[in-house]
């Protein structure tokens, strides 16, 4: 049975609107050679396309199925190398911090690329 973690300490507003969260396709996934545990997107915004590292290789029997699925991203994150490769965003993947198996957060329909949350 599954119980919640308790909720994090509460946050300004304006902490929630800095960050910008978009709809994003990923066009490809290609493991991050050296690494367990990671893996990159390519990513689809309609405008532009990104590079997104996430620790994903262990979780899903076939990564390739992730791709052409639309899912949720943080897009305005600081770049961050890992394993020499540099991540421009962040994917939300849910239920991993709670050992749940991970599911994309993804729009209940369709969106354009690029179209932002909020």
């Amino acid at each position: 049975m599954f119980t919640a973690a308790p909720v994090k300490p509460p946050v300004p507003f304006a902490v929630v609107e800095s960050l910008d969260v978009r709809v994003g396709t990923i066009q490809a996934v290609a493991d991050v050679a050296g690494s367990r545990k990671l893996v990159r997107l390519t990513v689809g915004f309609g405008d532009h396309t990104r590079s997104i590292v996430a620790g994903m290789k262990q979780e899903r029997p076939n990564l390739q199925e992730l791709v052409g699925k639309q899912a949720l991203f943080i897009v305005n994150l600081e770049p961050k190398k890992m394993a020499g490769e540099v991540s421009e965003g962040m994917l939300f993947d849910v239920g991993y911090a709670d050992g749940l198996v991970p599911a994309l957060a993804m729009p209940e329909r369709p969106m354009p690329d690029g179209a932002r949350a909020g």
